[in-house]
């Protein structure tokens, strides 16, 4: 039976070219800065982001936890969306390792407004009050189906971050879908923000590795902390190569996948039992309500061949990605519609 796994981007393997330039790839210890293949992603990552420099980490999370050390001090607040991913999959880490507490402020599909920001800063006032240390920015929203923040809301945010005096983090693990689907570049719309943390190995097909760009100043101070979390890597050269081709060559197809999403959506738009508006997938990641069971739709769906996730109760996730063809994902979408109306005759 051929499986389609819809699970996450993250299940998507390395392609032949990075198969290849892993196993010829340039290695040195990287912990004394001395991979050439790892300098070399990073300077590329820097330069793509129009940033001072970056810095290679084993994952995301980690990304993210660095940024959150480098901007705040132990009993600041970090305002960010109520479904971030910084709040719910990253293990309590911001209050763990940085001494932060989190403020979140809901956004309309995970969008935030200046607005909506404002009145949750704590910058002045109260001495006996968490004061804001940090404003925290994802874009696109995983928990939100996917949304991307558009180009005058990224500035607008970091506008009014800067104007309080405040920096202002993007975490941009989908950060290329995101500018796929504005048809603009990464450095336009991330300008001005004080950091970036966006992952290789989710669309991009790398097998491993994130990176954080921001200034000089930070990536030094970032080295640190990568190694006080553990991510202090030796030959990575075989890892950095094939981040090197999803940066410059995998970053460039990503609209297939976006359509590919779409696609699904329509297919089962208009089924009993299943709530979604295909008018809202805006990139690569399909969030939808059910009428029954969530997770044991998911599990009838495995033994159909397609894999999928049970976000909750009556929430599942669809994510395409380079390992699922257009022709998989319509026939996905032909065994979710009928999987939903048997479950629906069981419920009945």
């Amino acid at each position: 039976m051929e499986v389609i796994d819809l699970r996450s981007d993250t299940v998507t393997k390395p392609t032949p070219e990075m198969r290849e330039a892993m196993s010829t790839a340039e290695v040195g210890d990287d912990v004394y800065s001395e991979d050439p293949t790892v300098n070399r992603l990073e300077e590329r990552a820097a330069e793509v982001f129009g940033m001072e420099a970056a810095i290679f980490v084993p994952t995301g999370s980690m990304g993210n936890q660095i940024a959150l050390r480098l901007h705040t001090e132990p009993g600041r607040e970090v305002v960010c969306e109520s479904r971030a991913h910084v709040l719910d999959w990253e293990m309590g880490m911001a209050a763990m390792f940085s001494g932060c507490q989190l403020r979140t402020v809901q956004g309309e599909r995970g969008i935030l407004r200046w607005k909506d920001i404002e009145p949750a800063l704590a910058t002045t006032g109260l001495y006996y009050k968490a004061q804001t240390g940090l404003i925290w920015v994802e874009n696109t929203h995983n928990m939100a189906g996917g949304s991307v923040t558009p180009l005058a809301v990224m500035r607008e945010l970091r506008d009014g971050a800067h104007g309080r005096g405040l920096p202002i983090h993007l975490d941009g693990a989908r950060v290329f879908n995101a500018s796929t689907a504005l048809k603009t570049d990464v450095a336009t719309l991330t300008a001005g923000y004080d950091s970036v943390n966006f992952c290789l190995s989710k669309g991009l097909c790398a097998p491993v590795g994130s990176l954080l760009v921001s200034s000089r100043k930070n990536i030094d101070k970032a080295r640190r902390i990568r190694k006080a979390l553990g991510g202090g890597m030796r030959q990575a050269g075989v890892l950095a190569a094939a981040g090197l081709i999803a940066l410059d060559v995998m970053s460039k197809r990503l609209d297939d996948d976006h359509a590919n999403a779409k696609l699904l959506a329509q297919k089962i738009a208009d089924v009993d039992g299943i709530s979604v508006d295909p008018a809202e997938v805006e990139t690569n990641i399909v969030i939808f309500r059910t009428e029954f069971d969530a997770p044991a739709y998911v599990a009838s769906l495995k033994e159909r061949g397609v894999l999928a996730s049970a976000i909750n109760a009556n929430t599942v996730r669809f994510v395409t990605h380079h390992d699922v063809s257009q022709e998989q994902c319509a026939c996905a979408g032909e065994i979710a519609v009928d999987v939903a109306a048997e479950m629906l005759l069981e419920t009945a």
